[in-house]
């Protein structure tokens, strides 16, 4: 016998038949006079995060919404992570209620905004602002010309008819989704030091996490806790195997005993990653035996990269 009970799958099951944990964040477009404005949401996921030319986020929206017609006739976007207080997010619960206009909207804003990095490195260009408030933001452009997007307009508010594309642009009747790649990531010096320097509890931004709208009266969100930290298992690679899988790393580069030791640590599934990255740095610098030495200079130019 089952613990559980069937529960019947329903448009926006996400909120509507299940208890799906989701961040909140505020995201600016252009209007045509080339105003911001801000529009909540909460479906935004990581979508390329590696191996890829582009970093990208996935949003998905009502093709009518303010946002989604706005980043039809305009790309770009920003992404503002906001802290978790009640002041916000019943601003987030009010911007977000649909039907109004950007400038009903706006009106009665409570958020600061200024300008983010890229209007500052592309002068005579109009971006979105970003809010002063937020901890983090995201710069990003909609990659419109994926799955053929590039001929989705605005304009059908009463909804798109079809053909419909995968997974970019207009997706159904009244569904868009968005590719956004990342431009800059934005960051509050507090954060941004600890990210370089080390995460301790205290660091890490108070942020807001709600489980939708529900019981058709109201949006319902969970304050920040603390966060706790757990420690990974300490295991490590012995050196007959970083010693195997270096030594069939490349043909020509190879590694001493001493620079083996030193990936000793690195995960068994990201040691072939580790091992490709020491052999380019090799051939761009003339190396075909790499030493702890030339160890520590691969370490110490990903350390300022990440910097």
């Amino acid at each position: 016998m089952s613990s559980f009970r069937n529960l019947r799958i329903v448009d926006n099951f996400y909120q509507t038949s299940s208890f799906f944990p989701m961040p909140t964040i505020v995201i600016g477009t252009l209007c045509e006079d080339g105003s911001t404005t801000f529009g909540p949401y909460s479906l935004v996921f990581p979508y390329y995060i590696a191996g890829k030319d582009d970093y990208a986020m996935l949003l998905c929206a009502r093709n009518s919404s303010n946002t989604a017609q706005n980043l039809l006739r305009n790309p770009r976007c920003s992404l503002n992570f906001v802290p978790d207080d009640r002041a916000t997010f019943r601003e987030c619960v009010r911007l977000g209620f649909p039907g109004d206009t950007p400038q009903e909207k706006m009106k009665q804003c409570i958020f600061a905004q200024e300008p983010g990095l890229m209007v500052v490195e592309h002068p005579g260009e109009i971006f979105p602002t970003v809010i002063t408030e937020a901890f983090q933001v995201f710069e990003c452009t909609w990659l419109r010309n994926l799955d053929h997007a590039d001929g989705d307009l605005p304009g059908c508010l009463e909804g798109y008819e079809p053909p419909y594309h995968d997974f970019n642009g207009i997706t159904s009747r009244y569904g868009a989704h968005f590719i956004l790649r990342i431009d800059r990531i934005l960051m509050k010096p507090r954060q941004h030091d600890a990210i370089l320097n080390g995460m301790k509890p205290g660091d890490f931004p108070r942020v807001p996490v709600d489980y939708g709208y529900r019981d058709s009266r109201s949006f319902w969100m969970n304050r920040f806790r603390r966060p706790r930290s757990f420690p990974l298992p300490k295991r490590s690679l012995d050196r007959t195997a970083v010693r195997y899988a270096a030594d069939r790393a490349d043909d020509v580069v190879k590694f001493t005993d001493e620079a083996c030791d030193m990936l000793l640590k690195v995960p068994r599934i990201f040691l072939s990653t580790a091992l490709k990255g020491c052999v380019d740095w090799a051939k761009a610098n003339q190396v075909t035996l790499i030493t702890d030495a030339h160890m520590r200079q691969i370490q110490d130019k990903r350390a300022k990269e990440k910097a």
